[in-house]
């Protein structure tokens, strides 16, 4: 199915690009997030009209991104858990701790923006994460686990 995209998406296009995806994820992921519509003549004629507008949409999002991003860069985030002996902790620290953490320190980030690859922590230690704010902005967060 082909696609007109209505924001930059990772790893698929820009604004405006007309790309070309499986009908499911076109289905079920980009329409109904906004981030796409069908390449009708109708609709890219659409985009043409309000193509200013997209843009200047998109560059207040980068720019809100970029300001949040000089904030949070590098700074460490602590949190406290329950641990044996052996520093391994009773369970483990998850997105949603991180982004809570975030929160209760002013920095409004959803936990879907944490980047874990290792997947969630169950150690006493430090950990860099990424935080994607936007598909061209992501700072580096430390992560510093801490046991009772």
């Amino acid at each position: 199915m082909q696609v007109i995209l209505m924001e930059k998406v990772p790893n698929l296009g820009d604004l405006g690009d007309v790309v070309t995806v499986k009908d499911g994820y076109a289905r079920n992921y980009l329409i109904p997030q906004g981030k796409a519509k069908r390449a009708t003549s109708e609709n890219i004629a659409e985009f043409e009209r309000r193509r200013a507008e997209l843009e200047r949409v998109a560059a207040e999002r980068l720019a809100a991104a970029e300001q949040l991003a000089a904030q949070i860069e590098g700074i460490t985030v602590q949190i406290v858990r329950k641990a044996g002996m052996d520093g391994r902790l009773f369970g483990s620290v998850t997105a949603v701790d991180v982004a809570e953490e975030l929160g209760r320190m002013g920095f409004a980030v959803s936990k879907s923006q944490i980047q874990m690859p290792g997947g969630p922590i169950k150690s006493v230690g430090e950990v860099s994460l990424t935080v994607t704010l936007h598909p061209d902005v992501r700072p580096t967060i430390r992560v510093s686990v801490l046991g009772e």
